[in-house]
């Protein structure tokens, strides 16, 4: 009984482990083409300029050896930090700034009425 529960607590543990590298991966990736567009750009800039230097060297295939360099990092990139992220025990919910991910909503500040300070304290 007791080895039954010890091996369901470890696929419960190991099932929130891959959740939580899933969800840590899906947000980083929408973070870096969102947030790291100018990333994005800068990394293309180069790419470019980088195949055309190439180009000389080998020039059959300095454009698909670039990009796949290219996106090879920034995978492996986006799938290293989740990795780091969830050996670490960060969860999703834990992080204030990825309330858009679960649905809450940041409440900025709460009405007050302009009347209210004038008629709210009033007792009869």
């Amino acid at each position: 009984m007791v080895s039954a529960r010890s091996s369901n607590l470890g696929k419960t543990y190991s099932l929130m482990m891959i959740k939580s590298f899933l969800i840590w991966t899906f947000t980083l990736a929408v973070c870096l083409l969102v947030v790291g567009f100018p990333l994005v750009v800068l990394m293309a800039t180069v790419g470019c300029l980088l195949s055309v230097i190439l180009q000389s060297v080998m020039p059959v295939s300095a454009v698909l050896l670039v990009a796949g360099a290219l996106v090879m990092f920034n995978v492996m990139a986006v799938v290293f930090a989740a990795g780091v992220l969830t050996v670490k025990g960060v969860h999703p919910n834990e992080v204030k700034w990825l309330s858009w991910l679960h649905g809450e909503s940041d409440q900025m500040q709460t009405t007050v009425y302009a009347s209210c300070p004038l008629t709210c304290e009033i007792k009869i």
